[in-house]
Formats: C-alpha cells, sequence, structure tokens
C-alpha cells in the first residue's frame, strides 16, 4: 500500500463547529498527528455507509490551528474508503443510542486492517456506567435498576442518593434525591429505563478526579471542582480544572482497572473517583480531558497517546 495513502487519520465525531478548542480532546489528538504529516479525514457517523462492500464515509479533510480563532480549515470534501486510513478513532459523545451501535457494527468489518480507537466491539461489550458493576468494592454503594421499590429501598437506607440514567454522558440528567418523589422518579425511570443509583458523596464539593488511562497505563490525572451550589464535576457544567496527584490506592484501582480494559482492546479510557472511591463511569466512547491536562500540567498526552499507537 502507498505510504502517503495510509498516512490518514479518519475521526467518527460531533461536527467540528461545535467542539470547543479550548478544552475538546479530539481536536488536541488531531492537532499533535498533523505535525507527522498525517491528513485529518472528518465524518459524522450519520455520513458512515457500506457501498459496493467497502466501508464509506462521506465527510472532509481538515486541518486544525490552534493559532487562528477559525481553529479549524475544511480542505476538501470527499466520499473516501475508509480502508485507505492507518487509524479511525471513533470520537462522537454518547448517548449510546441505536445509532452509536450500528456504526459500531459497520466500523467491525474493517477492524482487522486499520486500528480503529477504541475497539468497535468493544465499545458495544463495555457499557460505561454498568461495566464498573465489576468493580463495586471500589466504589460508593451503588445499584442498577429500573424498579421503582428498589430505588425507594435504597434511598431510605442511604437518605441522600445520586440518580443517573446508565445511557447519559457530561452530568447530564442527574439528580441528588434528598426527598423521595415517587412520582419523579417513576417518571425518570419511564424515560431512561435502567438507571443507576449511588450514596451520595458529600465530599465531591472538594472535587472528583479524572485519571487518564492509555494502553492500560495510568498516564495522568485533573481534579474537576464543582461550581458553588453544584455537585456536577463535569466542565461542561462549569466545573474548575486544578492539577492533582493520585493517592497510593486511586493508583491501585486505576492500575486493576487498565490492565482489564486493555485486555479487553480499550486503547483510551477515563475513569473518576470522588473521596478515593471509584465513581462508576469507565468513559471509553469518547474520553475527554487531555487538552485541560496539558494546559495544567504541559504534559502532553496527546504525544503518549501517538507513541503507544507506534503512528
Amino acid at each position: 500500500m502507498n505510504c502517503m495513502i495510509n498516512k490518514i487519520v479518519a475521526i467518527q465525531g460531533n461536527h467540528p463547529s461545535i467542539l470547543n478548542p479550548q478544552t475538546d480532546t479530539s481536536i488536541f489528538l488531531a492537532n499533535e498527528i498533523q505535525k507527522k504529516d498525517y491528513k485529518i479525514f472528518y465524518y459524522e457517523p450519520r455520513n458512515l455507509s457500506i457501498i459496493n462492500s467497502k466501508v464509506v464515509a462521506n465527510g472532509f479533510f481538515i486541518k486544525f490551528n490552534y493559532e487562528k480563532r477559525n481553529f479549524f480549515k475544511i480542505l476538501k470534501k470527499k466520499k473516501l474508503d475508509l480502508s485507505k486510513c492507518k487509524f479511525i478513532l471513533i470520537r462522537q459523545d454518547p448517548p449510546f443510542n441505536l445509532e452509536y451501535i450500528s456504526s459500531t457494527y459497520i466500523l467491525n468489518t474493517i477492524k482487522n486492517n486499520i486500528k480503529i480507537i477504541n475497539d468497535p466491539t468493544s465499545i458495544r461489550n463495555i457499557s460505561e456506567k454498568l461495566y464498573s458493576a465489576n468493580y463495586q468494592k471500589f466504589m460508593p454503594k451503588t445499584i442498577f435498576t429500573q424498579d421503582i421499590h428498589e430505588v425507594r429501598s435504597f434511598f431510605n437506607k442511604n437518605k441522600k442518593i445520586v440518580i443517573k440514567p446508565i445511557q447519559s454522558f457530561s452530568g447530564n440528567d442527574i439528580h441528588l434525591i434528598k426527598i423521595f418523589r415517587s412520582k419523579f422518579i417513576s417518571k425518570f425511570i419511564k424515560k431512561h429505563n435502567y438507571v443507576m443509583c449511588q450514596k451520595f458523596l458529600p465530599k465531591i464539593i472538594n472535587g472528583d478526579k479524572r485519571v487518564f488511562l492509555i494502553n492500560g497505563k495510568v498516564c495522568g490525572a485533573i481534579s474537576r471542582i464543582p461550581k458553588k451550589g453544584s455537585f456536577l464535576s463535569n466542565m461542561s457544567k462549569g466545573a474548575k480544572p486544578v492539577n492533582i496527584n493520585l493517592t497510593k490506592n486511586e493508583k491501585k484501582i486505576s492500575n486493576i482497572i487498565g490492565k482489564d480494559l486493555k485486555k479487553n482492546n480499550i486503547f483510551f479510557a477515563g475513569i473518576d473517583f470522588i473521596d478515593q472511591k471509584l465513581n462508576g463511569d469507565i468513559n471509553i466512547t469518547s474520553p475527554t480531558g487531555l487538552k485541560t491536562f496539558y494546559d495544567l500540567s504541559k504534559i502532553n498526552l496527546a504525544k503518549t497517546f501517538w507513541k503507544e499507537l507506534k503512528a
């Protein structure tokens, strides 16, 4: 295969115009690999197809530039046969719905010839929140259910609980329950089916810790401190990032999960701790935070990412 043909990284993601270059990890990864003369091909999941037995995407070649106000430039629109790429990054945000699942099945058909991050089969098999059921000994008290009686019983035992949909992201639709309102809980379950309930950890006001796992290794962490009056540590919800070190216990748990994920062909993941307890979100669909980590520590994990992939 012609080497130049192969120097293409395809990114399956949300359109660049809705991304924030100050914090976005996809842009940060793309910007780094551009320096090695790779071309970036960008497409949205809805533009992925199988035509004449080939996996193709309607998208565009793009160049990112942090120096400019318009941080990206579309160079050329194209329908590309994705087998011409060296790497494909699956980077669209959840929800992990049928479109998301279908795109993993399509990419599955070419994964033996092209490195796809994260592996499409593994993305399907590892539900971000439900997968954490394997690590409950490291977590606050947690249940997964769609039975309102179980939620009530859990609430009665723990007094203050957090309820969240299993398929949500970025702190969306997460509620702190101090008073049990059957009508609200019933509607919530009807909307989301399975939910995750956790005992509330008041130390969240001091921040959580996001740990970056690349190729099974613990590569760094940041803390995110909720804005005043909030218990949500997502930066999209106004939390403030700060530099942080991991405790011995957090490192130990992170190493266990990192090795497990590597065995399951997950190359890049983010896991979260609150008060030294695993929060239960194993972020594998579109882990974020690398640009923020770089801004705080000047450690460039995009370099580590591509080095580990031998790009």
